[in-house]
């Protein structure tokens, strides 16, 4: 029989780690990364499938296909609304490739309650330099407040991607003096013509 003979472990170098070592750590660091991602793609699926029954913002649903034959989203009451504790309404529908109506007017320093909804496909809704910022989708009502602190006119584009005519999908809002507001008509509250 051989005589086994065991030698003494091989000396590295100052500051050389020994294989066996950088292993175990990487694998120990390859558990830790497999468990967070585990968790992540946990919390990604069940997030997605509680909350993608309803949009992120204010619940509330519609048909789109008949809207517009009454209710609120009626043609008649599409445009700015003054409410009765003196903050304003605006009803807007967003369609390929459009907002109707494609303008109203507001006074300045007043809550502003924007209401929209789609007939066809998601629509994005943002104002810059304000808060309003949304997606506009089928089949639900997005709603958003702010309050403009400046008279001028403020341009609203459509930022989700809608097809081919959605580089000019554009609204506006133009914010006029507060004595000025009451002495307009329906008509004129959603028209930024000059007249």
């Amino acid at each position: 029989m051989a005589d086994h003979v065991t030698h003494p472990p091989r000396q590295l170098p100052d500051g050389i780690v020994p294989e066996e070592e950088v292993a175990r750590t990487e694998k120990r660091w390859l558990v830790l990364m497999a468990t967070m991602l585990a968790v992540m793609m946990v919390i990604v699926v069940v997030t997605g499938v509680t909350h993608a029954l309803n949009p992120p913002s204010n619940v509330e649903t519609i048909d789109p296909t008949t809207l517009h034959l009454g209710g609120e989203f009626a043609e008649s009451n599409l445009g700015t609304a003054a409410e009765p504790d003196g903050s304003v309404t605006i009803r807007m529908i967003a369609q390929q490739y459009g907002f109707v109506p494609d303008c109203t007017k507001v006074p300045v320093d007043t809550p502003v309650k924007f209401r929209l909804t789609s007939t066809d496909v998601i629509h994005g809704f943002l104002l810059p330099a304000t808060n309003v910022n949304t997606m506009v989708m089928p089949g639900f009502v997005a709603e958003v407040r702010t309050r403009f602190t400046r008279p001028g006119v403020y341009n609203m584009p459509c930022h989700e991607f809608c097809g081919d005519g959605h580089h000019g999908m554009w609204a506006r809002v133009s914010v006029v003096a507060k004595n000025e507001f009451p002495k307009l008509g329906a008509v004129e509250r959603t028209s930024c013509a000059k007249l």
